[in-house]
């Protein structure tokens, strides 16, 4: 039913566009109240977290043989559980998080000290209770003590941390709440670190919000044999300061030569280069290649555009209006996007795709209410695929406003409102 309607829907704008709703304009800063953005990351605290899968395990009595050998994967890098036995439900998902999951938690330049300190408290910003029991064992492998481990709940202000670890906190504090890291906190990180040590970060941070948001909106809940859990007696509280301005410079300066500007900031960091595009691969291509993602190119640009506009990331907008996305020859005018599920009569779907990416930016989850309303639509393998590509299009707009990649002359910005 959706698929026959997005086939033949032409969006007609002009005299849409015509008649315009003034707002408060979002250039300047992204504290401010503004009614085409959800309320930011972690406001809605507490938001519910459930206690029971939403999506199934699969049993591994029925895994298939590519899904066996995919789970050999996860198992060599110490991933098995119940996240890879919900993921392998759709197995090119599965295989597509694999490498750099594997990166990020074992084999970036980070020390394995700051790497579990910026897993660990993205996992508590997101209030994710499987990675944080996954990955407390880790972190005393690293030096951290238990009591460590519960400052990182309590953040920064907590006392104990040496002053870059309380640094690497509020690090992993930006990058949640306002997708970007301030210029304080930039210059402080950069003191010490290299620009493969400032890329492994923010993708550190970036890939486990991405894992958090998925996890949270499956269900998935902490293995058995794990101890630890999210510590209920510590009061949650992120304090950033609001966001600044957008770069007009990149601070990572990206390779000389052709293609696109973020690839060849990437390809600044060669190890990670050759890893990082798994996520993303799986949710371009499934109009090319259909064993990735079941989603249509309409429904799938609504999302990424969507949560591109609510992190504020222009670059991401602007290539999927344009040259990435061509998000108008999928039907979409990009400016209702922008306004937001209540401000344009969308179909019921759209809507809720709409109203699922705001809960994903603002709760880290879905909803029952909207998950129930989407179910109607879509089968698990597509549920499953919508929460991955607003996840993954959260990460990918975190690391672009941090890295202050920079439009191209002739890309499309974001609308005014």
């Amino acid at each position: 039913m959706v698929e026959s309607r997005n086939q033949t829907r032409k969006v007609v704008t002009c005299f849409t566009l015509a008649v315009g709703v003034v707002l408060q304009s979002v250039a300047l800063s992204y504290g401010q109240t503004d009614s085409s953005l959800p309320a930011l990351p972690g406001s809605n605290h507490p938001s519910t977290r459930l206690n029971e899968h939403r999506v199934a395990l699969l049993d591994s009595r029925a895994w298939s043989a590519e899904q066996r050998s995919i789970a050999e994967d996860y198992v060599r890098s110490g991933h098995s559980g119940n996240g890879l036995a919900v993921l392998l439900r759709v197995p090119e998902l599965a295989a597509a998080v694999h490498p750099f999951l594997a990166y990020t938690s074992h084999d970036s330049s980070l020390s394995p000290r700051h790497r579990e300190i910026l897993i660990l408290r993205t996992a508590w910003l997101h209030q994710n209770a499987y990675l944080w029991s996954h990955y407390a064992s880790p972190a005393r492998s690293a030096g951290l003590t238990s009591r460590d481990i519960r400052r990182i709940a309590a953040g920064s202000d907590g006392g104990g941390w040496t002053a870059f670890d309380a640094m690497l906190i509020r690090f992993a504090d930006e990058l949640f709440r306002n997708s970007s890291v301030s210029d304080a906190t930039w210059a402080a990180v950069s003191a010490e670190y290299n620009v493969y040590n400032q890329i492994d970060a923010v993708m550190t941070v970036a890939e486990f919000t991405t894992l958090s948001m998925v996890f949270n909106a499956f269900g998935v809940q902490p293995d058995s044999l794990t101890s630890d859990r999210l510590p209920s007696d510590i009061p949650y509280e992120v304090v950033v300061p609001a966001r600044e301005r957008a770069l007009t410079s990149p601070r990572i300066d990206p390779e000389e030569g052709p293609g696109l500007n973020v690839s060849r900031t990437i390809g600044r960091h060669p190890q990670l280069s050759r890893v990082w595009g798994g996520n993303t691969n799986y949710v371009n291509r499934g109009n090319v290649r259909p064993s990735m993602s079941p989603l249509l190119p309409h429904d799938r640009e609504l999302l990424i555009l969507r949560i591109g506009w609510n992190c504020q990331a222009e670059y991401e907008w602007a290539k999927h209006v344009g040259s990435v996305g061509r998000a108008r020859e999928h039907g979409l005018e990009p400016r209702w996007i922008a306004e937001g599920p209540t401000f344009h009569r969308w179909e019921p779907y759209e809507m809720a795709l709409l109203t699922a990416a705001d809960e994903l930016y603002r709760d880290s989850t879905v909803s029952d209410d909207t998950w129930n309303e989407l179910s109607s639509y879509y089968d698990t393998r597509k549920m499953m695929s919508i929460v991955m590509t607003v996840a993954t299009y959260r990460f990918v707009s975190m690391t672009l406003n941090a890295f202050g990649v920079q439009l191209q002359p002739d890309d499309e910005g974001f609308p005014t409102l």
